[in-house]
């Protein structure tokens, strides 16, 4: 009977311990100014406490009551911010600076997606040159960031048949409006978070841009499918007849001319965002990017056969003497000018920087196109905003961008203003992801370039 009671008692205890429910992780938060990306000036003296990886509660911090046992990390002198969002990325494409397919694996799409984490950047959206297994990373990492920066995917973006776009490899050529449809049922059947479509000719170089009919259909089966709609274009021709058409949002700016009152009205009427200006795209081919190897903020995230190809007069050469190497000074003039003239007219806009492919550095170029933002005629807060809540509001990405209760706890600490200079934002003091801190690029040589990992000015 004793035997039998003593088994009893330690089952009901063992089934008391499984029942009971596991101790919530918290974490506490003081004396920084936030920064909450909506737009509000910053609030000096702020608290917050995270609760499983989500904001439970914000305020003064005078009004902070973190639970019994739980250490308030003191971040006075610092700012707090949601972690950026880039609304433009490619991921996979490169080893190094050489692009192709073939590199393209879940192991290298994760490296990417951690090296932007530890830049700020916890969260992407991606331009149409995923192949499928992007699905199941966007799934898990929705389930577990785990130090990933979360991901939203336009799948395979649509291609004209022998036109510009996408990526050697990736079947995505369409040649008829049926055909066209046909693909962004399947790109959305597959989980695409929005479509993505080319318009472009390569400075002239190809004979044929996407044709109205085929624009047309995409944009309109995109919206049946309940999917935004979002337009790689160059010529302003191509704006205005992708506006008319209903499209949502240009991944890049209008570089052939100045943007007019017409156009600009009419995005307006229409509500088309221009949610990616992608300055540091085409600064990228303008400037020459060697003075970067000497910024540790830099050269901590690549590898030393980066700084060194970088380095080599063969490369610069063969840039300098390419064809379309002489028009980009003029296309960054009216990337930055028309950026400037939307912003100012009150079309809604992101932040994005084509990073991905060769030589477009994933998470510096998002620094690097903040401060070109502000270049071009906007203030460091509306930069900031454009980077978290404007990109997570065009994204439908309700659960991050923005500081307040029931948000993911995805975080931006620094220790210097970014509103008196946006190039603060490099001044990283930590990131955190659902609530976890994860390793900045000061903290960790992502790129492995070992001259470079004794440290750096913030």
């Amino acid at each position: 009977m004793r035997t039998c009671s003593w088994m009893s008692v330690a089952a009901l205890m063992a089934g008391a311990l499984t029942a009971a429910p596991a101790m919530a992780k918290t974490v506490a938060l003081s004396h920084f100014t936030l920064i909450d990306g909506t737009g509000r000036a910053p609030v000096k003296n702020s608290a917050m406490i995270i609760t499983d990886g989500k904001i439970s509660w914000v305020g003064p911090a005078a009004k902070l009551k973190a639970p019994a046992g739980v250490q308030v990390r003191d971040l006075t002198g610092k700012f707090v911010m949601p972690g950026i969002i880039d609304s433009h990325v490619h991921l996979g494409l490169v080893d190094g600076i050489t692009q192709d397919l073939k590199y393209y694996t879940r192991e290298s799409v994760e490296r990417q997606l951690k090296l932007y984490a530890a830049y700020g950047v916890t969260s992407v959206q991606v331009l149409g040159t995923d192949k499928d297994e992007i699905h199941d990373i966007v799934r898990d990492i929705r389930a577990d960031p785990a130090g990933r920066a979360r991901v939203w995917t336009a799948g395979r973006g649509v291609v004209f048949k022998g036109s510009y776009g996408g990526v050697v490899g990736l079947p995505a050529q369409v040649a008829t409006p049926a055909e066209a449809t046909a693909m962004v049922d399947r790109e959305a059947a597959k989980g695409a978070d929005f479509i993505k479509l080319w318009v472009d000719d390569e400075f002239g170089t190809i004979a044929e841009r996407m044709p109205a009919d085929i624009s047309t259909a995409v944009i309109a089966e995109a919206h049946k499918d309940g999917k935004k709609a979002v337009a790689h274009v160059f010529y302003y021709d191509n704006a205005k007849e992708l506006t008319r058409e209903g499209v949502n949002g240009f991944a890049h700016s209008v570089r052939d001319r100045a943007v007019d009152a017409p156009l600009l009205s009419a995005m307006k009427a229409k509500g088309v965002w221009q949610i990616a200006a992608t300055l540091s795209r085409e600064a990228s081919f303008t400037y020459d990017l060697l003075p970067f190897v000497d910024d540790p903020f830099f050269s901590r995230g690549v590898t030393p056969q980066v700084i060194a190809d970088l380095r080599n007069p063969e490369r610069r050469t063969r840039l300098s003497s390419s064809p379309t190497f002489p028009k980009y000074p003029a296309v960054l003039k009216y990337a930055m000018e028309n950026f400037g003239r939307e912003a100012k007219a009150g079309i809604p806009y992101g932040m994005g920087t084509d990073s991905g492919p060769s030589a477009r550095f994933p998470g510096y170029f998002a620094h690097w196109e903040l401060e070109l933002m502000v270049k071009s005629g906007i203030t460091p807060l509306q930069a900031l905003t454009a980077a978290t809540g404007s990109n997570a509001k065009f994204m439908g990405a309700t659960n991050v961008g923005t500081i307040a209760p029931a948000k993911a706890a995805d975080l931006l600490v620094l220790d210097k203003d970014p509103t008196a200079d946006i190039r603060n934002t490099r001044a990283i003091d930590s990131v955190y992801l659902a609530g976890e801190q994860v390793p900045t690029i000061w903290q960790t040589c992502t790129g492995r370039a070992a001259d470079a990992c004794t440290g750096g000015p913030k």
